[in-house]
């Protein structure tokens, strides 16, 4: 087998049969098997692939296991020389999947690699990023973002590098990741302690440091409607996410490290608790605000229960 690709689902039906008829549309002559790990549907998920898809290797869990252990299942019924994470939420456009092996044998240096990234409507979807620093942890993702250093933010994200272009980054994006099956067997896989966000990183920073590059593939695009299953849960991605980063400070960066971006996230989130709750009692879009302060208190009082998390590795 040249390739398995391994496809973790929850509740995503229709984008899920979008993404499988997307590979059976490559029209490859690659050998491959297609895995895909269903967390526990509500909807017609497990029916779907049974009835319109029977040469899937289908696993129906009785529980939602989460994008990581679901790769990490996937991943151990895998067959083939590589291995391919891909979100059901993804759609492979013609001729992807032949340049990715492409370019991964092409150089026997490339331990992982994604593709070109695009949005539902055709534009551009970060995808490629260098490792982060410290700094850019204070700044990613928070309202402090807008006030970064643009040269900080352009290196971080590549955008200093053409969207069309095939060449070395840090890490990629987890929507679609192609590695060696021995090489996910050898540095253990994604690492469970993250539940969802970061794990990718993680993976290619532990591949980075083994020796091995990783690749951004211009001329190999995808479709990524970004976010279906995440969109689900809400105020548990915003824990999550956060939590992640602080594990992944920790763990290559140290103790010193995690311990200042902790404090930052949590004024961070004490300011944007106290401005949202203002504008509440203000009157100013009710209903927003009261979801924003709801949802801003529960990331806080996660975090500051998280001392053992930051000061374990």
């Amino acid at each position: 087998m040249d390739l398995s690709i391994v496809i973790i689902s929850w509740n995503v039906a229709d984008l899920l049969a979008k993404c499988l008829t997307s590979i059976e549309s490559q029209g490859t002559s690659l050998r491959y098997e297609v895995i895909v790990i269903d967390s526990d549907s509500r909807d017609h998920s497990v029916a779907m692939v049974r009835e319109q898809f029977p040469w899937v290797k289908l696993t129906a869990c009785d529980e939602n296991i989460g994008f990581v252990r679901g790769n990490n299942l996937g991943a151990s019924q895998a067959t083939g020389r590589l291995l391919m994470l891909l979100n059901p939420d993804t759609e492979l456009l013609p001729g992807a999947l032949e340049r990715m092996v492409e370019v991964m044998e092409s150089d026997a240096t490339i331990g992982a690699l994604g593709p070109h990234t695009l949005n539902s409507d055709g534009t551009h979807q970060p995808s490629r990023h260098r490792f982060p620093t410290v700094w850019t942890g204070v700044f990613e993702s928070t309202w402090l973002e807008a006030y970064a250093p643009k040269q900080m933010m352009s290196q971080f994200r590549v955008t200093d590098l053409p969207n069309e272009g095939t060449y070395p980054v840090g890490w990629v994006r987890g929507s679609c990741l192609l590695t060696y099956r021995a090489l996910w067997d050898e540095l253990g896989g994604f690492d469970e302690r993250y539940i969802m966000y970061s794990e990718e990183l993680d993976y290619c920073k532990r591949v980075h440091n083994a020796g091995w590059k990783i690749y951004y593939v211009g001329d190999a695009r995808i479709i990524h409607h970004s976010g279906q299953s995440t969109a689900q849960v809400k105020t548990r991605s915003h824990v999550h996410f956060q939590h992640s980063k602080l594990r992944y400070f920790r763990k290559f960066h140290g103790l010193g490290a995690a311990l200042f971006l902790w404090t930052v996230i949590v004024l961070n989130y004490m300011w944007q608790l106290t401005l949202e709750g203002a504008k509440w009692l203000l009157g100013n879009k009710r209903p927003m605000r009261r979801e924003r302060v709801r949802t801003y208190w529960v990331v806080l009082r996660s975090l500051l229960g998280a001392g053992e998390q930051v000061a374990m590795r």
